[in-house]
């Protein structure tokens, strides 16, 4: 069993992994069809990040910071997308626009995108500044699930 948040409502849902991979599962609440909580990387906003990044304990949450009109964030997007699927649940990957969500932008002073937050049980652990490559990327989460909060 697992726990998916659904991306609509909120609603906490447990749910069979088979049901996940064969694309069954429904939210409880408001119906909407669930997807593996780590399969792809969440969109987070000024309003969930609490809940997304500083609320999930026991693994590592990567908070990508970017913004749609740069080239370097977007070279990093598919990488995440790929390290997403891979994770199998050790770590998550998260969104953050900072054109729309200034109050963290500000609030973990992101000069320069795009710029990756690795959080574990609420609190910042690692930075990324910049286009990474993708073995940079793991190397740093792999560390960070090892990392004792």
């Amino acid at each position: 069993m697992q726990v998916v948040v659904c991306s609509k409502c909120g609603a906490k849902n447990r749910v069979e992994e088979s049901r996940l991979a064969n694309s069954e599962a429904k939210c409880g609440r408001c119906g909407e069809k669930l997807t593996g909580a780590d399969s792809k990387p969440v969109i987070i906003t000024d309003q969930t990040f609490e809940r997304e990044a500083l609320q999930t304990r026991g693994r590592p949450v990567l908070v990508d910071c970017w913004a749609p009109w740069c080239g370097p964030c977007r070279i990093v997007g598919p990488v995440l997308d790929q390290l997403a699927a891979e994770s199998q649940g050790r770590y998550r990957i998260t969104k953050l626009n900072v054109d729309e969500n200034p109050h963290t932008a500000s609030r973990f002073q992101i000069a320069s995108i795009p710029t990756m937050l690795i959080f574990k049980d609420g609190k910042l652990i690692d930075r990324l500044i910049g286009a990474q490559p993708k073995q940079a990327i793991a190397e740093r989460l792999q560390h960070a699930v090892k990392f004792a909060a």
